[in-house]
């Protein structure tokens, strides 16, 4: 708890007397600086703990205690001199134990106390610091000190001594308590260091105070007596092997400053102060490892830089703050060097994470902002720092030293994040994603290669850092060259680290076996196919950065203008992305890296995009050069879906490229209707619908002959493995449209077909509604003969299907004579002027008695009751009509006509077509 006063009372020195005295202020400071000498101690306590543990691992296995003992009780006993073992003239030889196989000896179970408040475990400690071992001694440097400081304030308000008097005596003061301390250092070790370091910190305060407060010592007498006592404080602790002292003496030397400091034209006097302090440290540290001492002058050294900094600094000191700032820099980087090669561990030296990376954060925050504002400083510094510590990781690598892996690594990093830093700092968003994505991929091909997980992390997340850069700093691209231009390149050269790095991950690596290597492990293998993906991406985005390049106003008529035409952009898009397709299906199916595949299972959905932006720019797919690039794209897919493995997603992709290929078909039938000015006529209406129906009898006829084999061998590609994507999957979408466009074109086309006169039957509405009848007949007679029919097809092939199909020949044939009466008799193409035209009610029911006779025929023909049937009830509808509409409605001729027409009809089907009795069964029952 030594520390912990020590403080305590530099806290509440600091803070009282800031401003004048102050109680609460020196309250404040005692707690502040006891939270920080608790800091320190347990600091120490975890030094001695590594090195006892050190220690323990490097004994023989029979002089490990044997007593049980826990840690919390081995951390509060005190520590007693162990006399040195007696020289043995003829040692055994022992193998030593391996360090990674030693396992510590398993404590006795103790009766642990509850934990108590943690208010109560203060007032504990407390009172445990002012009751327990050497109280006197604390509370009387205590109140020595305090009574030092008081007088001198006293005697300078109230100038009864020279200045230099009183100086002289405080300065004797502290030269009689180290004198005190060195004569019983050996016989009360803890006395002496205490008075010994009261007396060097009194001794750093008198100079202080007489070169900087009172003038009275000259600034170069100051310098050499600081360092004079620098020494001192320096030697007494290496003499006495004494962490405590050295702490105690730096503890006095940083308080100084903060003591007694006042206002100055220049802070060379503050900054060499602090600069010899550290050289002290460093001195320090080239024999011990002190780590407690090294943080102390770090964080001391910073802060009080950092608050002169920030209450004081002008542009005019900049060149001494840039020395002071270097220097620290590089004295607490070498203390951490020293720091790791004085302090072995089990694994390995330490390295001391806080001095190598607080001094790099720390540092680099204060240079950027002495050099803000300056162009490219930031950027500059930032790659100072990176060489600097780079330098070091590469003489440290030269040494070839196992023990010291973990400080050049520490070291590499920081070097590495500086260089990375820097990238930013100096150069556009753009071109920072793009050197992020290449020191990505080099981090984690060297953790890769040294089975480092962390390097490997890092490259990761440069890259993801890189990638999301490149997406939120995009621009119109106005460049003159092609290809070697920001849009372009900037994606590509971080799309190619990254895809580099996916094919690292494409097994899993190897790590050092840690929890946090295991943990990391398995999240990294999982972004394989991510980091692929996105490496993809990254190209397409290139590539549709370049298609969509403008040029700039010297090389365009006018300003900023498209390198490329709106169709060509499309067009040239399309076909490099599926260029990238089939170079990563190629590569993928040579190197086995089932990745690389995926992005061939969207070319049919790219062609399925493009195709529509293409008509919606107005051009049509039989134009020059438009047939040439969907010729080749379309060849392009096909290779891809050829290569592509089997699965429910190619079966789609072979099913959804019929649809495809209909509307391309479409297209190019609608460029004869422009060509032609027909789109104001039945002709331009029935394109869609006469492409489907030639495609679904082209797949009828093609791929229909697999359907009724039971399987694929000895067809060609695509049929073998894909017949039935063909023949089902495909072919059910183009029935449904068919059946869906012959159903609504019939209904609704007016039967325009200039420039040729309207014939029955011969005319594009009736002829696509026909073909489309007998395309879907051929289908589900197809269906028919399948072996083991898919769901649906067995209600398809059987009377739900043909129910379907009557009802679209009923409608085909009452809107032939609606058509003609519209064309020949003047009846106007309107539903309500149809319904109440007398000759078409009149027309419908011949019709109707017609369409009723032929069903019986067939019926009778082929001995089946359920024609006839359907047939006898719409004899009924017909009946019904004539007695509810044509009666009331239909005069005159129209009416006789209907009439008689269907009375006859009905005799001669009565006559002619009887009902077909019911079908046998085997044993004679009626079916």
């Amino acid at each position: 708890m030594e520390f912990v006063g020590w403080a305590a009372m530099v806290g509440a020195l600091l803070g009282g007397f800031s401003r004048g005295y102050n109680l609460s202020g020196a309250f404040v400071g005692a707690v502040l600086g006891a939270l920080m000498g608790q800091w320190l101690r347990v600091l120490m306590r975890r030094e001695i703990r590594s090195a006892v543990q050190a220690a323990l691992a490097e004994a023989e296995p029979e002089a490990w205690p044997v007593e049980s003992q826990t840690f919390a009780e081995a951390e509060t006993a005190p520590l007693r001199e162990v006399p040195p073992p007696e020289a043995d003239p003829a040692p055994e030889t022992h193998q030593q134990p391996e360090p990674a196989a030693w396992v510590a000896p398993i404590a006795a179970p103790t009766d642990h106390p509850a934990r108590t408040d943690p208010i109560e475990e203060a007032i504990v400690k407390v009172r445990a610091w002012l009751f327990g071992g050497n109280t006197i001694v604390r509370a009387g440097l205590a109140v020595l000190f305090v009574g030092l400081v008081f007088l001198a304030r006293f005697a300078a308000n109230a100038g009864l001594f020279p200045i230099e008097m009183r100086l002289s005596l405080i300065a004797l003061t502290g030269v009689a308590l180290l004198l005190v301390g060195l004569r019983k250092r050996i016989e009360r070790p803890a006395f002496g260091l205490s008075l010994q370091g009261a007396g060097v910190a009194v001794l750093y305060l008198v100079v202080f105070a007489a070169a900087k407060a009172y003038g009275v010592l000259p600034p170069a007498a100051a310098f050499a007596f600081m360092i004079l006592f620098a020494a001192l404080g320096c030697g007494l602790a290496m003499m006495q092997d004494s962490l405590s002292m050295a702490l105690a003496s730096f503890l006095g030397g940083f308080a100084v400053p903060v003591l007694l400091g006042g206002r100055a034209d220049t802070p060379l006097g503050l900054f060499t102060y602090l600069t010899i302090l550290n050289v002290a440290i460093l001195v320090i540290g080239w024999k011990k490892s002190w780590r407690p001492l090294n943080l102390l002058g770090f964080a001391a050294t910073f802060l009080l830089a950092g608050l002169w900094g920030f209450s004081s600094y002008e542009t005019r000191h900049f060149l001494l703050c840039e020395i002071f700032l270097l220097a620290s820099i590089a004295i607490y980087l070498a203390a951490a060097v020293l720091y790791a090669h004085n302090t072995p561990g089990p694994l390995g030296h330490y390295a001391d994470s806080t001095l190598l990376f607080g001094t790099a954060l720390v540092g680099f925050g204060l240079q950027a902002g002495l050099v803000h504002g300056r162009p490219f400083a930031e950027a500059f510094s930032a790659l100072g720092f990176g060489a600097a510590y780079l330098g070091i990781a590469a003489l440290t690598l030269r040494q070839r030293r196992a023990e010291m892996r973990l400080l050049a690594e520490c070291l590499l990093a920081i070097g590495v994040g500086f260089v990375t830093l820097a990238v930013p700092l100096a150069l556009e968003a753009k071109w920072t994603a793009a050197i992020w994505a290449l020191e990505g991929a080099g981090a984690f091909w060297v953790g890769a290669r040294q089975a480092r997980w962390m390097p490997r992390a890092f490259g990761l997340l440069l890259q993801a850092a890189a990638a999301l850069m490149v997406a939120v700093s995009l621009e119109r691209n106005v460049a003159a060259l092609p290809l070697a231009n920001n849009g372009f390149m900037v994606p590509m050269l971080v799309a190619l680290p990254v895809l580099f790095t996916a094919w690292l991950l494409r097994a899993r690596l190897e790590h050092s076996g840690s929890f946090l290597a295991q943990a990391y492990a398995s999240r990294e293998y999982d972004l394989r196919h991510v980091w692929f993906l996105g490496g993809f991406g990254l190209v397409c985005l290139g590539i549709l950065r370049e298609t969509d390049r403008y040029l700039p106003a010297s090389a365009a008529p006018y300003w900023s203008g498209p390198a490329l035409a709106s169709h060509m952009q499309i067009y040239a898009a399309m076909l490099a992305i599926l260029a990238a397709m089939a170079l990563a299906q190629t590569f993928g199916r040579r190197r086995d890296w089932p990745v690389a595949l995926w992005p061939a299972r969207l070319s049919l959905p790219l062609l399925t995009l493009c195709f529509p932006a293409a008509l919606m720019d107005g051009r049509n797919i039989l134009y020059s050069p438009d047939v040439f690039c969907w010729v080749l794209a379309v060849s392009l897919h096909l290779w891809l879906l050829r290569h592509l493995p089997r699965d429910r997603w190619s079966l789609a992709m072979h099913a959804g490229g019929v649809i495809l290929g209909t509307a391309m078909v479409a297209d190019g039938l609608w460029l004869g209707i422009d060509r032609g000015a027909l789109w104001d006529t039945s002709w331009a209406g029935v394109v869609f619908l006469i492409s489907a129906t030639a495609m679904l009898f082209t797949l009828t006829r093609w791929a229909g002959k697999a359907a009724s084999r039971t399987g694929t061998e000895g067809l060609g590609w695509p049929l073998n493995p894909a017949a039935s994507a063909y023949w089902w999957h495909g072919a059910r979408v183009l029935a449904v449209l068919v059946y869906g466009g012959a159903l609504a074109t019939t209904l609704m086309a007016e039967g325009v077909t200039e420039p040729l006169p309207y014939v029955p039957l011969l005319n594009p509405v009736d002829l696509a509604a026909l073909l489309a009848l007998a395309s879907l007949g051929l289908w589900r007679q197809m269906l028919c003969r399948v072996p083991a029919p898919p769901p649906g097809a067995a209600a398809i092939g059987g009377e739900t299907g043909m129910g379907a199909g009557a009802v679209l020949g009923f409608a085909i044939a009452n809107t032939v004579w609606l058509r003609t009466a519209h064309h020949f008799l003047g009846v106007g193409w309107d539903g309500e002027e149809l319904i109440g035209s007398q000759i078409v009610q009149s027309g419908c029911s011949l019709l109707w008695t017609m369409i009723a006779m032929g069903l019986m025929l067939f019926a009778h023909r082929r001995q089946e009751r359920s024609p006839w049937l359907a047939g006898a009830v719409l004899l009924g509808v017909v009946v019904a009509k004539l007695v509810m509409v044509d009666m009331s409605k239909v005069e005159g001729v129209a009416r006789i006509v209907a009439f008689i027409g269907v009375g006859l009809l009905m005799l001669l089907i009565g006559y002619f077509v009887p009902l077909p009795p019911r079908a046998q069964s085997r044993n004679g029952v009626e079916a």
